[in-house]
């Protein structure tokens, strides 16, 4: 096809000017037409009848207004149409919102001679050249012409182009056979200016599918029929029942052709079109962005008086506190700036961190503007407000430079040392997830990539570099594993327990041969003789980084000759590594093939130190895993204890949870010898956490011999707080441009109410210590999808919410050896709630009419303890002297 003008309008007889494609209009020819769009939103797998939405429907007129006196193919067409809005399921007249209601009464008379007003698309090639209406048009009533539009572009050639139409610019393949063209848009190659954001974290991310197909029928190379239909469907993750589903429709066909007008004279394009109307301007054909007014909404304060109870912290363990931050999130994200430090400053003492939680996670430019002024870093008192504030930047769903610029400047201002390492360490994270979004090139990251990197080096206070080394941690910088790999090898405890930490969460692609070396040297001790739990971590790096045979024979070989509590730890390592079957579990069986290397004297050693995972959780959707290491001293105090929680979807793993507990330098409570390599060391107890594959700052329980028994003395046994407060997990926004013109908003946030804490308690008296690590926590998640239209608007809503505890104990005797140790990890009885699965559909008119579906379900699921092996149950049972059933506790 050459070039062809068309022009759309509805008149205030009822005209809609619209443009026919593939073949050529023939003058004093009047082509009557029928056209529906139809919009249906609903679950997955929802059937239209239980659908919400609308239809769009009108009888069309076509006829030719001008053609370019030196090409047929260039043209200039115009319907006439009457338009109609009603219900596309089959409902009762008390259930339809659209019943006694006209098109002047839903749209208004404003919008209506908006949509009566001629527009105008020049076409070349069969392809949208330019596109005319008026500027001063309702946004919305602007794009169903564009629709409209790009339901007509087409072409006769199979093939693959890229085209411009109303969804924006996107790749299309045409399939044309005997009277029919097929076009297939590839929604996902679509560019337009708004692109939304979405959880980098694949695990806890939403997922989608969209396919959008148009079959065009012909007949004498005209188009008798044009029927579009796009589908998208949204879905969390992890949970695939979480998921909405939009069906978008349209259908032109030809009914007759009568006598029309004659064409209009002109020589082009532009003298046409001012001839025709001089207050038509050329615009593009992609959509524009419509700006949506809510009329009587409550303004953010409102909203915070009446939710601010729910973010006291007694409320953190139920459903109700991330529903209620989800909620505020999204009326944040609209405030200015002092709306929302209206809020901060009107919030109690108690509320104030979850405040500040739900206001970093925002993630606007104003909630951080807020937030920076608000905090005051050279205040000592404001600890608790700055170290949230920073940790919600590190969860940051969708961070940006300015957000890693802010802390790079705060840090100057900082008076507290550990409010100066949590900046660090944070930085690290979100350098890990800019890079991520290919802004790894960014001037702050790159100045921000140079300090953690030269930090280590840069100093020789041991803190700091315990700093560096965890923002390094955090960043997974590939330039770092040198980095890791020298410090593997330190003459300092902690800065190996880090880089072996660090080196076990990168891609087993980047772990060279020349790494391997290194850990294997350190398990080994070829150069210097190492701690107990140093040589754990190197073993589990080797393990976990596709081992070679002779590397797996040599650990089995040092077995037997390795510390009595780290004997036992390696062999209950192996077994759960071919119990749970492990990536290393092909290579090691062939190793232990070699009666050498796999024989009684090697496996039969004994002591309390053990390693064990297990399976949470398993759905169709995700998988769930935990796994517990416990390394002890030869004197039977606990040396490491490690907790981890894993999450798998979709081919993504998620490091949900770790907590480690290290102590050291205690054998002098019980006047006990220490392990070779440890005789020197420090009287230290703390705890580490990695939360949603973020590193947070280390907790020390007590360091020197002075606080220890100070500590001793004063102990509750009450556990030490390590991380508590509202997460912002799932975070998802898009912005679904239909080829028909209507416009969907998705949003799907998850939120998390967490508490974790742990403690340590020895008893001289009765010989006996206890460590103890509770997680309590209440998740709840969100998906609301809306088509709004200014004079309708329908949408839904679903969700599901869970509460949970889950604890985890360890209780040592230690009044003869070997000593008596009894693991527990359980979870309290909890409900789950698919109820938000309380799914709401429905459908509002700006008058207040509206329809509304709701459908509930909810669940009680027991508690639990977690499957053990048969050793753990009987030290169990002599532990607290009480018949206890088979399995009980947790960890092998």
């Amino acid at each position: 096809l050459g070039d062809v003008l068309t022009e759309i309008s509805l008149s205030s007889e009822g005209h809609l000017v619209l443009i026919s494609l593939l073949t050529l209009l023939n003058n004093d020819q009047l082509y009557k037409f029928s056209y529906t769009t139809e919009v249906l939103v609903d679950r997955a797998k929802g059937s239209k009848d239980g659908s919400v939405g609308y239809r769009i429907s009108s009888d069309v007129d076509v006829n030719l207004v001008w053609r370019d006196p030196s090409s047929k193919d260039d043209q200039l067409i115009q319907l006439i149409s009457n338009v109609k809005i009603e219900n596309v399921a089959q409902r009762s007249a008390k259930k339809n919102i659209f019943q006694g209601a006209t098109t002047q009464s839903l749209l208004g008379e404003n919008k209506l001679a908006a949509l009566e007003r001629p527009f105008m698309v020049h076409l070349k090639n069969g392809k949208v050249s330019s596109f005319y209406c008026y500027k001063a048009e309702p946004a919305s009533i602007k794009n169903l012409k564009r629709g409209v539009a790009s339901l007509l572009q087409v072409q006769s050639r199979s093939g693959k182009v890229i085209e411009n139409d109303v969804s924006g610019r996107c790749t299309v393949e045409y399939k044309a056979a005997q009277g029919q063209v097929t076009r297939t848009k590839a929604l996902e190659t679509c560019k337009t200016a708004e692109t939304g954001f979405t959880t980098y974290i694949q695990v806890l991310g939403v997922s989608g599918e969209s396919s959008s197909v148009t079959v065009f029928t012909l007949e004498d190379g005209f188009i008798k029929s044009a029927t579009a239909k796009e589908t998208h469907i949204l879905a969390v993750n992890a949970r695939r029942t979480t998921a909405a589903k939009i069906v978008s429709r349209q259908n032109l066909t030809l009914v007759t052709i009568e006598t029309g007008p004659f064409e209009a004279a002109g020589k082009n394009v532009a003298s046409v079109v001012k001839s025709l109307d001089e207050k038509l301007y050329a615009v593009g054909v992609t959509a524009e962005k419509v700006k949506s007014q809510c009329k009587g909404c409550r303004s953010l304060f409102e909203h915070w008086q009446e939710v601010q109870k729910q973010f006291e912290p007694d409320s953190l363990s139920k459903a109700i506190a991330p529903r209620s931050f989800l909620a505020l999130i999204q009326s944040m994200r609209k405030a200015s700036k002092d709306e929302i430090l209206q809020v901060l400053k009107s919030s109690t003492k108690t509320a104030l961190p979850q405040v500040v939680d739900a206001v970093t996670s925002s993630q606007t430019p104003a909630s951080l503007d807020a937030m920076l002024q608000f905090l005051n870093f050279a205040d000592p008192k404001g600890l608790v407000l700055q170290e949230r504030f920073l940790y919600a930047c590190g969860f940051a769903s969708h961070p940006n430079e300015r957000m890693l610029q802010a802390l790079d400047i705060s840090k100057g201002k900082i008076v507290s040392n550990d409010i100066k390492e949590s900046v660090v360490i944070i930085m690290g994270a979100l350098v890990h997830k800019l890079c991520q979004k290919g802004g790894c090139e960014l001037p702050t990251v790159v100045e921000v990539k140079k300090m953690i990197l030269e930090g280590p080096d840069s100093t020789q206070v041991e803190s700091d570099v315990q700093m560096y080394l965890l923002a390094l941690k955090n960043s997974l910088l590939p330039e770092a594993i040198p980095l890791f790999s020298k410090y593997a090898e330190s003459e300092v405890g902690a800065y190996c327990t880090i880089s072996l930490t660090a080196l076990q969460r990168y891609d087993v692609a980047l772990i060279t041969d020349e790494v391997k070396q290194t850990v294997n040297r350190v398990y080994h001790q070829n150069r210097r003789v190492y701690e107990k739990n140093v040589r754990a971590a190197a073993a589990d790096v080797v393990f976990s980084s596709n081992p070679s045979y002779m590397e797996v024979k040599n650990m089995l070989l040092s077995i037997g000759n390795l510390p009595r509590e780290l004997n036992k730890y390696m062999l209950s390592k192996v077994n759960d590594i071919l119990h749970f079957e492990m990536p290393a579990s092909k290579i090691l069986r062939q190793a232990m093939k070699d009666m050498i290397s796999h024989n009684y004297d090697r496996f039969s050693k004994v002591g309390s130190s053990s390693a064990f995972s297990g399976f949470m959780a398993r759905t169709a959707d995700a998988t769930t895993t935990y796994s517990l290491d416990i390394l002890y001293s030869g004197s039977g105090v606990l040396r490491r204890s490690n907790m981890n929680i894993y999450g798998a979807s979709n081919g993504a793993t998620l490091h949900g949870l770790q907590v480690a507990i290290e102590a050291q330098g205690m054998e002098s409570l019980i006047a006990a010898k220490p392990d070779e390599g440890e005789e020197d060391l420090e009287s230290f107890a703390g705890m580490s956490a990695l939360l949603f594959d973020v590193q947070l700052r280390p907790v020390t329980f007590f360091k020197g011999y002075s606080d220890l028994m100070s500590k001793m003395f004063s102990m509750s046994g009450e556990p030490m707080n390590v991380v508590k407060g509202l997460i912002l997990l799932t975070d998802h926004s898009q912005v679904i441009q239909l080829q028909s013109g209507l416009k969907a908003n998705a949003e799907f946030q998850g939120g998390l109410a967490i508490d974790i804490s742990g403690g340590m308690e020895v008893s001289l008296w009765y010989r006996e210590s206890k460590t103890s690590v509770n997680n309590k926590g209440a998740m709840v998640v969100t998906g609301n999808v809306t088509v709004d239209m200014d004079f309708v608007r329908t949408g839904m809503e679903v969700s599901f919410e869970t509460e949970a505890s889950l604890d985890f104990i360890t209780t040592v005797q230690f009044s003869e050896y070997p000593f008596l140790v009894c693991m527990q990890m359980d979870k309290t009885t909890f409900p789950f709630r698919i109820e938000k699965m309380s799914l709401t559909k429905y459908e509002s008119l700006p008058s207040g009419k509206s329809y509304v579906s709701r459908r509930g379900h909810k669940q009680l699921l027991p508690g639990s303890e977690f499957p053990l092996h048969q050793e753990n149950s009987n030290m169990c049972k002599r532990v607290f002297e009480s018949d206890l059933p088979d399995n009980t506790g947790l960890i092998y």
